[in-house]
Parts: C-alpha cells; sequence; structure tokens
C-alpha cells in the first residue's frame, strides 16, 4: 500500500507521538502529510500545533474549533439516553472519536488525500473508534495506523527518533518518568498509565485538575437551576446558552464542588481490562438533571425501557459504533421519548454530592398529587381497585405455592 499513497490527512495533537508520526509518514511512505486538530473543548491552546506543523514542513494544516458540534451533535444526543458504560463511565473519549474520524475523512475528500492516519495504539479502543468511524463514512479509505507498523512501541523509543530527527517536542527525557497519559475534552479528562497501572494505588492528589477534592470544596452547598426542552439543557439558571457554553459553565460549577471524579476498571474492547481516572463534572450534573426530569414526564413502562435499552446504546458508542443503523435506531426511539421532557431541576450541590431538590414541568408533569397524597383524596383514588388488583398478580404465584406443597 505505501508505494500508492501520495497524501495522507493525520489527526495531529502537536504532542510527542503525532509529531514523530509526521516524519515517520514522510520517511516510510514518502508521502505528502496534511494535518487535522480539532477544539473540541480540551482546555488548551491548539493554535501552537500550527507552528509545529509548519515546522515540520506541513503546507495543508487545518485547525478547527468543533466545540459546538461535538456538544450539540454527540454529546446531547448521549446524554438523552442516559449512558453509562459498566455502570460507570460517561463516556468521554469514546463520544469525541466519531467526530474526529467524520473531519478526517471529510478533510481528505477536500484535499484529495488517498488515506487517512491516527496516532491510537494497537492496545486501546481509540484505534476501533476512529477507523470503524471513517469505514462507516467512506468504505474505500485507506487507513495508515503507525503504532501497528512501526518499533517505536515505548515513550523512550519515540523521545530518541524524534531526538534523532531534529523533531522538537515538549516532553521529558528518556530516562525519567513518563506521565500519565490524558485525554481531554469539553465533556472530560482522563487519565491513564504510569502509577494508575497498579489498580490498589490511589491517585496522587496533584494528579487531578478540572475538580477540587471533595474535602476542600466550599462549606456552603451551591444551587443550579437547569431547564430542559425536549431532553435537552437550554437554560442555566435562567440563563439560555448554546450547548457548548452549558456544559463548559457546568464543568466550572461542578469542578469547584468537587462534583464528577470518578477512579475506575473498565473492559476495553479489545479483551484487556484498564484502571482509568476521570473528571466528569459538568456530565455528571447533566446525567442527574436528566434523570429527575425524565421521572416526572415520562411514563413508567417507557422509563424502564429506556433504562433496559442504554447498556447497549452505552456499548455501541464505546466499542466505537456511532454511525450504525442499530445505534441510530436506538437514537430514534430515544429521541421520540424526548418530546415530553420538558421542565426545570433544580440541584444542590456540596462536596462531592449532587442532590435533586425540585423538579416541575408546567406542560409535561405526569405527577398527580391528588391520586399520591397520603391525606383525604376526594375520590381520585379507589383504594378497594387494589384487591383485585393484587390478586390476579398473585395468581401464577399461588398456583406455583400449592403445587410446591
Amino acid at each position: 500500500m505505501r508505494n500508492k499513497i501520495k497524501k495522507v490527512v493525520l489527526a495531529y495533537s502537536g504532542g510527542l507521538d503525532t509529531s514523530v508520526i509526521i516524519r515517520w509518514l514522510q520517511e516510510h511512505y514518502g508521502c505528502e502529510v496534511v494535518t487535522f486538530t480539532a477544539d473540541i473543548g480540551q482546555g488548551e491552546e491548539v493554535e501552537p500545533a500550527r507552528a509545529k506543523a509548519e515546522a515540520a514542513g506541513i503546507r495543508e494544516i487545518h485547525i478547527e474549533d468543533l466545540r459546538e458540534e461535538f456538544a450539540r451533535a454527540f454529546v446531547y444526543p448521549m446524554f438523552r439516553a442516559n449512558a453509562v458504560y459498566e455502570g460507570e463511565y460517561l463516556l468521554g473519549t469514546s463520544i469525541a472519536r466519531p467526530l474526529i474520524a467524520k473531519r478526517l475523512v471529510e478533510i481528505a475528500d477536500a484535499t484529495g488525500a488517498d488515506a487517512i492516519a491516527h496516532g491510537a495504539t494497537g492496545k486501546g479502543n481509540d484505534q476501533v473508534r476512529f477507523e470503524l468511524g471513517a469505514y462507516a463514512l467512506k468504505p474505500d479509505v485507506k487507513i495508515i495506523a503507525p503504532w501497528r507498523e512501526w518499533d517505536l512501541l515505548s515513550r523512550e523509543k519515540l523521545l530518541a527518533y524524534a531526538e534523532s530527527h531534529g523533531i522538537p517536542v515538549e516532553m521529558k527525557r528518556a530516562g525519567s518518568k513518563s506521565p500519565y497519559s490524558m485525554d481531554a475534552n469539553l465533556l472530560h479528562i482522563s487519565y491513564e498509565g504510569n502509577d494508575l497501572e497498579d489498580p490498589w494505588t490511589e491517585p496522587a492528589a496533584d494528579m487531578w485538575r478540572w475538580t477540587r477534592a471533595p474535602e476542600q470544596a466550599p462549606d456552603r452547598p451551591t444551587y443550579l437551576e437547569l431547564t430542559f426542552e425536549h431532553g435537552d439543557i437550554v437554560a442555566l439558571d435562567g440563563g439560555r446558552s448554546t450547548p457548548a457554553g452549558i456544559l463548559a459553565a457546568l464543568n466550572r460549577i461542578g469542578g469547584e464542588n468537587g462534583i464528577g471524579r470518578n477512579d475506575i476498571v473498565e473492559n476495553r474492547y479489545v479483551g484487556m481490562k484498564s484502571r482509568g481516572c476521570y473528571e466528569t463534572p459538568g456530565g455528571t450534573i447533566m446525567l442527574k438533571a436528566h434523570r429527575a426530569i425524565e421521572s416526572l414526564t415520562l411514563d413508567r413502562e417507557t422509563v424502564h425501557l429506556k433504562d433496559e435499552l442504554m447498556p447497549r446504546y452505552a456499548k455501541l458508542v464505546y466499542n466505537g459504533y456511532w454511525f450504525t443503523p442499530e445505534r441510530e435506531m436506538l437514537q430514534a426511539a430515544i429521541d421520540r421519548t424526548q418530546q415530553v421532557v420538558n421542565g426545570q431541576v433544580r440541584l444542590k450541590l456540596y462536596k462531592g454530592n449532587i442532590m435533586v431538590v425540585g423538579r416541575k414541568s408546567e406542560t409535561n408533569s405526569l405527577f398527580d398529587a391528588s391520586l399520591a397524597t397520603f391525606e383525604e383524596d376526594a375520590g381520585a383514588y379507589d383504594q378497594t381497585d387494589a384487591t383485585g388488583f393484587i390478586r390476579l398478580n398473585a395468581l401464577r404465584l399461588r398456583v406455583a405455592g400449592r403445587q410446591g406443597k
């Protein structure tokens, strides 16, 4: 395949791995490299990637602000599903990969590139996510995954390659302890590697970047009011904003209150278990609030069916099957349920905890106080009806009970 590749679009961060990949592609494929750097809210300047790419001799450089598209078209639909992988992971890295894959393919088409390339390793989930997304959108696309081809299988070897080829990198020198492997976007920041590879070791206090330790959070609670329209948060404390604006604000407020830290061992799609630590302050608040407004506005069986479908939806996102008929089918069903998910939720944040302290919907509430009251209900509910209901539901239990005697 190498002699057929004339131009390749690389998902480029400007870090050690992708800086080395530029030179490696030029050296081993003899091809022109186009770089693509996405701003999806990682919290650091992306423009330095332009200078680094220019220093590497790149002529076509694409740097794009995708924060709004990321929040609106990927994060918000996922949160309508209340998606959580294996009961804990809010899918912060997983949900960003389809958007990057989409833009890689689109830029390849626009620039006449023969292939796309990424810096995901052969051990992780991201290689699968990038490539499944790319193949779904461009079935005949050629994909170069250097980590599955080269022998630079350690940070030390990458640093040595960079030094020998005159590649400037902002990285600790060989022989020093490697930092955590981190991934950040508008939804979360993740940490893997280093001392986290021992699942018994508590993360260092200075590892966390977005959140205060709960014990160091304010001694007074913070109250929030979130407004939902069709399952999406559209306003914070009465002020309307865009999806990216709301998520950024919730990250800040949640982080100040010690919300959103998570330390988990998850099952990677490629088969191994991996320990990761995550900070997802805004997403943790969103999930709590969304479930609260759904509890008021959705029918019981709809809620239960959504909860049954959610693990499958989360698994599809985690494994990289965003652009698939089955995910789109589930999304259509989920989005149909959200037509009535309208109203306000009031939350109380305090030292790492989120408490729902109010919820209301002027248009779609199914809560009927006259039915639920412990006081006189003026005939709204005939309690004698429960006798027949219980006897009918107990019939099979009574038959089985007699048979067992």
